[in-house]
């Protein structure tokens, strides 16, 4: 399989940071399970869990959490938090909310909160190669921002045996904390970035990992291809943080602009299918992970 081969030459070790008692409350208190501590008792740390996957957006989290066993589910300030299994394994899902500084926040707090032995940028993603259709999938071996920082992925693949697994591409992505809808400017980034896909969190989640020490990995679908523009309220729908306000967006959208209803119909059914379409790659991804100890 083409996850056995991507993954089994991972050579990162995991080292954690010892979890401060202040940062755990925080994320207790976020995830809307803090209690008082009996005076004079340690607080109990949460337990760890197997793999932790940060989306930005529900509609992007939707089909893996349809997968998961036992699906327990908490919001808190900004972010919420679906914790469920996976074949034995614990997963949580963490949506953060668009944009670099949101992603940010919610790797911190799932790391301090879960202790994942392994995290995963996961979501949508526009194609900025000719290379790369809807819906294919891309595996990150590096991340870049928009100031041309970047960072590497020590991901190695045997190119003969990607090539028998269509529609699933390596390369770079690039991360910007703006939707990029036209034309002009994918064509623009492609060309000063050398990234296959843009997307909005992807480099600030890596940015946490590799200061924690955690293994990470980057796995985005593709749910506007390069010749594709999206439509001019796509901006105002993403930077909504809840459903509710989304489709408030969307209501907005369509009575500013009848036209838009059509734009909105097709983003939905992209998501849909983009959104499955990840799920059957990340379980079967998640399942090829080493635990922390590479046993």
């Amino acid at each position: 399989m083409v996850f056995r081969l991507l993954l089994r030459n991972w050579l990162q070790q995991t080292a954690r940071e010892k979890l401060r008692e202040t940062v755990v409350e925080s994320v207790r208190r976020e995830a809307g399970s803090a209690q008082p501590e009996p005076a004079g008792k340690e607080p109990a740390e949460p337990p760890p869990c197997h793999a932790g996957v940060v989306f930005a957006l529900s509609n992007e989290s939707g089909g893996l959490e349809d997968l998961l066993a036992g699906v327990v589910a908490t919001r808190g300030e900004g972010f919420a938090v679906k914790q469920g299994g996976l074949g034995g394994r614990g997963v949580v899902l963490i949506e953060s909310g668009a944009g670099l500084v949101a992603a940010r926040r919610a790797t911190e707090a799932l790391i301090a909160g879960h202790r994942p032995s392994w995290v995963l940028a996961a979501g949508f993603a526009g194609g900025l190669s000719a290379s790369v259709k809807r819906y294919d999938i891309v595996m990150a071996d590096s991340v870049v921002d928009e100031a041309g920082q970047a960072l590497t992925i020590e991901l190695k693949v045997d190119p003969a045996s990607l090539a028998e697994t269509p529609g699933v591409h390596v390369g770079r992505l690039l991360s910007v904390d703006h939707v990029v809808r036209s034309l002009e400017e994918k064509r623009a980034l492609a060309e000063s970035s050398g990234a296959l896909a843009v997307d909005m969190e992807t480099y600030a989640v890596a940015e946490v990992c590799r200061q924690r020490q955690v293994r990470f990995l980057a796995v985005r679908v593709i749910t506007d291809p390069v010749d594709e523009q999206l439509p001019h309220d796509i901006e105002q729908l993403v930077r909504q943080k809840s459903t509710l306000a989304r489709f408030g967006a969307a209501v907005g959208a369509v009575w500013q602009r009848p036209g838009s209803f059509k734009d909105m119909y097709q983003l939905r059914e992209h998501s849909l299918v983009a959104s499955d379409r990840l799920a059957k790659f990340l379980v079967a991804t998640i399942r090829q992970l080493p635990p922390a100890d590479g046993a």
